[in-house]
């Protein structure tokens, strides 16, 4: 199959790291393409409004994102509505992204920017019941739960996020938090309590989910008692973190304990000359938009930089 023209530059993610990165990509005139399912990732799934991104007192995830995609169509950029499904580098120094389409695409550089997708609990009932009383995203399903009890597993900010947004419509929220304290921002735990809709269950492992055609009831466990609780709900939202989408670069780099990309802090770049990451799939931290827009544009830059040394020469290649 003939691959297309080589392109200067691929990035892979259409988030807040990979839309910056196209920017500085193309105001350095650059070739390039950015290959993404869609313009949303965690941004476009936040539930309350985002006040920390400068120039912007306050403004939804889902507006914020669109904002950064209309900047983006502005500039000279290719852009692919898929997913790469495998990247490799060929011979010639040169990577093929092959995408669930059967498309591919060449470059002499490439950004991974694919940000990470929410971590299941693995606990029966989990699978069986997604769409019928078990979610991932309180923005797509929490209206659906308007007047019944639900939970909430996880202490984290986003966790906290999903409270404030759930609580608009549910009657109450458990909240399973499997350390000794929940960790998310104080602020955040103290709008979510003043709801009057929120009990705290501290030291406790979500075990398996019930329920007949739809959720029913969550089993827990407190850490050193043998017996185990049953909450009677309607729904449960898994808000335990997220997990990076590295599936299709496995061989090409390194990861963390958190299976994150690991990258040189001060380019971006992989254990692969030529290959960079930005953004949550990174094990930069923290996780926030800004540094993820930060890491794209650095990430831009450092692959201009590799492209101008690169001896590679635009051409045709069959595979």
């Amino acid at each position: 199959m003939e691959t297309e023209d080589l392109y200067d530059l691929i990035i892979v993610g259409g988030g807040p790291a990979g839309i910056t990165a196209g920017l500085y990509g193309t105001r350095q005139n650059l070739k390039t393409l950015l290959i993404t399912k869609d313009f949303a990732g965690q941004i476009g799934r936040k539930t309350i409004p985002v006040e920390n991104w400068p120039g912007n007192l306050k403004i939804s995830g889902p507006a914020l994102i669109k904002n950064f995609e209309k900047h983006l169509r502005r500039h000279l950029i290719d852009i692919e509505r898929d997913e790469v499904s495998k990247i490799k580098k060929l011979k010639d120094g040169c990577f093929l992204a092959t995408t669930k389409s059967k498309n591919k695409f060449r470059a002499i550089s490439m950004i991974i920017a694919t940000g990470a997708d929410p971590r299941p609990l693995e606990i029966p009932g989990e699978k069986e019941f997604l769409g019928r009383g078990v979610s991932y995203c309180p923005l797509c399903d929490g209206p659906l739960f308007s007047g019944k009890t639900v939970a909430v597993v996880g202490g984290g900010n986003s966790a906290f996020e999903a409270i404030l947004f759930l609580a608009k419509y549910v009657k109450n929220i458990y909240v399973l938090e499997h350390g000794p304290k929940v960790v998310a921002f104080s602020d955040l735990q103290d709008k979510a309590m003043k709801t009057g809709k929120v009990e705290i269950i501290t030291n406790a492992s979500a075990k398996e989910i019930l329920g007949k055609k739809a959720v029913e009831s969550l089993v827990y466990q407190e850490t050193n008692k043998k017996s185990k609780e049953t909450l009677k709900i309607s729904g449960v939202f898994v808000e335990i973190g997220n997990h990076p989408a590295t599936s299709f670069v496995k061989e090409l780099v390194d990861f963390s304990e958190r299976d994150e990309i690991k990258i040189n802090p001060k380019t971006c770049e992989t254990k692969t000359p030529g290959l960079f990451a930005a953004g949550d799939v990174s094990d930069v931290f923290p996780k926030q938009i800004v540094v993820a827009a930060g890491e794209g544009c650095k990430a831009a830059i450092n692959a201009y930089k590799y492209i101008n040394e690169s001896k590679i020469q635009n051409s045709k290649i069959k595979d």
